[in-house]
This record gives C-alpha cells, structure tokens and sequence, in this order.
C-alpha cells in the first residue's frame, strides 16, 4: 500500500521475527489530519451554521404568580431565541428578559439539541401604592415600582402620605420619594403573618410611619430605623388585644386600649 509501511523486527538473538508493525508514512498521516480538520469544519457548521440544531422552543422555570406568562418572556426574547441554538448570546437574551418589570433575575443557558431555557424570578409586592390616576402600583422590596392594577394585591400595605398641616414641611427637607421609600422598607420587614393583617401604611413624617390593621388597630412605627427589631417586637406584642401599638422605640414598646 503506498502510505502504509511494514517493518520485521528480528526477535532476540536470532528468536523468531517479531509481528510486522504498521507505520503511516508522512503521507498517510497528513490525509489522516485532513479528514480530522473536515470532520470538525463539518461538524463545527452544523452546530454553529446549519439549521439542524436551531431553536425550536422556550421552557420558562419561575412563572409562579400567574402575571408573568410564557408569552410575555417569549416576545422579550424576540430575535435572540432564533437560529442555531450555539450562536444565542446568552447575555444578550438575559438582559431582555430582565427588561420585562415583573421580573428580578433571569438566568438563560442551552438545552440541547432545540431548547432555551429561561428561569426567571418575579418580583414580589411588599406594598401598594394608590396612583394619582387611578389603580394601585405594586412596589417590591427593592423599592421598584413594577406594576399597576386596579386593585391592591392582597396580603400587602397600601402606602399613603398624610403631611398635611406641621408636616407639609418636611418636604422642604426631605423629598416625598425619600418618604415612600421610607415606608416600603418598613412594608417590606414586616413578617408574613403581621403583613396580612396590613392595611396600609400612613406616613405623617419621616420619623412618623403608622400601620393600620385589619383589625382596626394602629401601629405606631416611627421612622425605618431598626425595622427588623420592630417587626418582632410588634409580632409579640400582637398575642395581646389591644387598639394601639406602639414600637417606635422597640427597647419600651407601648400598649393601650
């Protein structure tokens, strides 16, 4: 054979010959690197060029609210969930799923051979707050303002802002974002079973935040300051009746009526 050598080695002192061993001349293992380098060119442009590993589909993990929808990630994805699934830019399609408001975090990667898969995590309302035009925007822990509903979601504070009269001037010091902001992180530290109870969550000042269950009693909150130790002091205090709490100073918590 033209690229193929024998070689017969004697055995030890005159011993019987050795099997004849194979040896590819330069030639035969420069065809062997050629067909190596097509069978990768080949395999690299049906992974990377061809249509037979596209996208074919979109599994989303984390729909858990029944606001956010299959569809709704879908057309954020748009053009990036088209072609062949190896040349997705995977950063590219999680931004755009990030974009969507109701979502906090998105993860994309490949499932072979057809599949994106998304996991998104949605946000959550820790408070409502009653928009100048009507509905009510839901508010997560973060402070992001996500959505608008009609209604308020259950189970959350609907946020309001009393400043008439001393306090009207507390704006001249501090802005009335800074005061929502104030109150959704005291909405977002109550514990799950204080916050349904809430019913909103009335902010006189910054140092003058006031809760109102739906039992009919207040709160008095204070200003953000130790929100954590507040939340258990006034998860305590709630195994007693009574028509006010006060925890704005969480060491000498209050109880009266």
């Amino acid at each position: 054979m033209a690229d193929e050598e024998y070689e017969e080695e004697l055995g030890e002192e005159g011993g019987p010959a050795r099997p004849p061993r194979l040896r590819l001349s330069r030639r035969g293992v420069a065809v062997l690197v050629a067909l190596g380098a097509l069978v990768a060119g080949a395999l690299g442009w049906t992974v990377f060029f061809s249509s037979a590993l596209d996208v074919r589909g979109v599994a989303v993990q984390g729909l858990d609210s029944g606001r956010l929808t299959q569809q709704d990630v879908e057309r954020a994805l748009g053009g990036t969930a088209r072609g062949p699934l190896a040349r997705v830019d995977l950063d590219e399609a999680r931004a755009e799923v990030a974009k969507v408001p109701r979502v906090a975090r998105a993860e994309v990667w490949r499932g072979w051979p057809h599949t994106l898969r998304v996991k998104v995590t949605e946000r959550r309302p820790v408070a409502a707050i009653q928009h100048e035009g009507g509905g009510f925007v839901q508010v997560d822990a973060d402070g992001v303002e996500f959505a608008t509903e009609p209604q308020p979601p259950a189970g959350v504070p609907v946020v309001a802002l009393d400043l008439s009269g001393p306090a009207q001037d507390a704006l001249s010091v501090i802005d009335r974002p800074t005061l929502v902001r104030a109150a959704v992180t005291v909405a977002a530290g109550l514990p799950p079973e204080v916050a349904q109870q809430a019913g909103s969550l009335t902010v006189h000042s910054y140092d003058d935040i006031r809760l109102k269950l739906a039992s009919g009693a207040t709160v008095r909150w204070g200003s953000a300051q130790d929100t954590g130790r507040k939340a258990k002091v006034l998860t305590a205090l709630l195994g007693r009746k009574a028509s006010n709490y006060d925890v704005s100073a969480p060491d000498a918590p209050a109880v009266s009526g």
